[in-house]
């Protein structure tokens, strides 16, 4: 007799659907990560076939921390990318720079190493910890490198060239060299595989570029990766790895905390503010002479000279100031060429230039409005002392309508100080656009931004504070406290 079929309840194919998914799930989701196994020590395979570097450890340790497990995908470093927008790969390591440009089409991980130029010195030299440090001394670098090119920047430096890396490092640690200006990984690992204990690497790179892991955009394993990374920095397991393949301790790859992010960019901000203190100082200056002169040519009897004036500051004030940037940047220029004639603009020219002409049509505004504000009767009093038009502007007028002027040319200051961040679109490089490069680094817009916003705060806050000094000081009523009056004597 046939056995019969026995009926399995659905409830019964739930949990066991259940238990087969929670099963998969615990061995961990499976990530496939492209690579290039051709620059070692970051990627490489070895004898066996075997896929070997720190990139490989490092994205295996990753995986580990963070729970999924990695399958490797041999590819072309210009098919990694493709690979990641067609969806092909989950995520890609191999010695990839995280660039604005990259970061449009694919996403980034926190950066996982830096690199760069690096100096290489002897062991015992304790001197030499930045590139002036090696002015007037022997430098050996690769030819065709970038240290090379960075090499032959440093003053009364002699540069000896050799076609390898360890040649210029054996040269170093025979002593006939001070330092060996190289990328930092193929420096490190030439001293590690090649045993060259008596040097090392200055620990502050000259250059700088970020390593990161690159996945599609949107990716969800963004969020794991990141989680990873972060646990193998606590864990001390990212400091074992470079020492493993580097010989020596990791610098710090980028600051997570927002006080650090500020901290680490705060120098080269404060640099940008000198230059942005700098420039609007010399504009303002150049304005106000030209604003000036326009302002008293605007009140001139002689219609054709009044109307220049006026013609003059309808344009600049009723034009933007980034359209007259680029004008005179850019504009300038190929007009002038197309005369046959050769002309250029430097970037702080063309800055002080752009920035001066539009002060200089608020200013004369300005200049009128405090000539006009003198009671007509000084010009009445100086002419009877028999003094004429240009000393009475000079000694009588002029005098008296500048106390008058402060307080809008204060106002006009603080707005040319926050509008010299718009010269950072023909690469100027004050404040704002400071901001800007640091951000295209670490892409930490906000921490960077906010930083910059504040400076810009205490910039314009000093100013103001200052023009309300200059204000007090030449006011002619000064208020003085009153002398004490002495007390009346007590009656008997």
């Amino acid at each position: 007799m046939p056995r019969s079929i026995r009926f399995i309840p659905p409830t019964l194919l739930l949990l066991a659907w259940l238990f087969v998914r929670g099963v998969a799930q615990a061995q961990g989701t499976t990530l496939n990560v492209a690579t290039e196994p051709a620059f070692p020590p970051f990627e490489a395979q070895s004898a066996t076939g075997e896929l070997e570097g720190f990139d490989i450890d490092l994205m295996r340790a990753i995986g580990a921390a963070a729970g999924f497990q990695v399958q490797f995908k041999s590819l072309p470093f210009d098919g990694i990318i493709p690979a990641l927008q067609a969806g092909t790969v989950d995520a890609a390591i191999s010695t990839i720079t995280i660039t604005p440009e990259r970061a449009k089409t694919v996403s980034f991980s926190e950066p996982y190493f830096n690199a760069g130029l690096a100096i290489a010195v002897r062991a015992e030299n304790t001197g030499i910890t930045s590139l002036d440090a090696l002015q007037g001394k022997t430098i050996a670098v690769q030819i065709g490198t970038t240290g090379a090119a960075k090499a032959r920047s440093v003053p009364k430096a002699k540069v000896r060239t050799f076609d390898a890396a360890p040649l210029a490092l054996q040269e170093l640690l025979n002593g006939n060299v001070d330092a060996v200006i190289n990328d930092a990984p193929v420096t490190l690992y030439a001293i590690k595989s090649r045993d060259l204990k008596g040097l090392r690497v200055v620990s502050r790179l000259l250059t700088e570029e970020r390593y990161g892991i690159a996945l599609p955009q949107n990716s969800p394993n963004l969020e794991s990766i990141n989680r990873g990374l972060e646990i193998i920095h606590q864990n001390g397991v990212y400091d074992q790895l470079y020492q493993k393949w580097f010989a020596t301790e990791p610098p710090k790859i980028s600051a997570t905390g927002t006080l650090d992010i500020i901290l680490a960019g705060l120098p080269v901000l404060l640099y940008g503010a000198v230059v942005t203190i700098q420039l609007t100082a010399i504009s303002v200056l150049f304005g106000m002479v030209a604003g000036s002169l326009i302002g008293i040519a605007r009140l001139s009897p002689t219609t054709p000279i009044s109307l220049a004036a006026r013609v003059y500051i309808d344009f600049f004030r009723g034009t933007p100031l980034l359209v007259q940037i680029f004008m005179i940047y850019f504009g300038l220029p190929a007009l002038i060429k197309s005369f046959g004639l050769t002309f250029t603009f430097d970037q702080w020219v063309a800055a002080v230039l752009a920035l001066s002409l539009n002060s200089a049509a608020y200013i004369a505004e300005i200049v009128r409005g405090g000539i006009q504000s003198i009671d007509p009767g000084q010009w009445e009093a100086a002419q009877s002392l028999g003094m004429g038009p240009v000393p009475t502007m000079r000694y009588v007028i002029f005098p008296q309508a500048f106390r008058r002027m402060i307080p809008p040319l204060g106002n006009e200051f603080i707005t040319l100080l926050k509008d010299t961040s718009l010269v950072a679109v023909i690469g100027f490089t004050e404040l704002f656009r400071q901001g800007q490069l640091i951000v295209a680094q670490n892409y930490r817009a906000f921490e960077i931004y906010a930083a910059v916003a504040l400076l810009y705060l205490v910039l314009t806050l000093l100013s103001s504070q200052a023009f309300s000094f200059l204000e007090r000081w030449m006011n002619p009523v000064r208020k003085t406290s009153p002398s004490p009056v002495p007390p009346e004597p007590v009656r008997q």
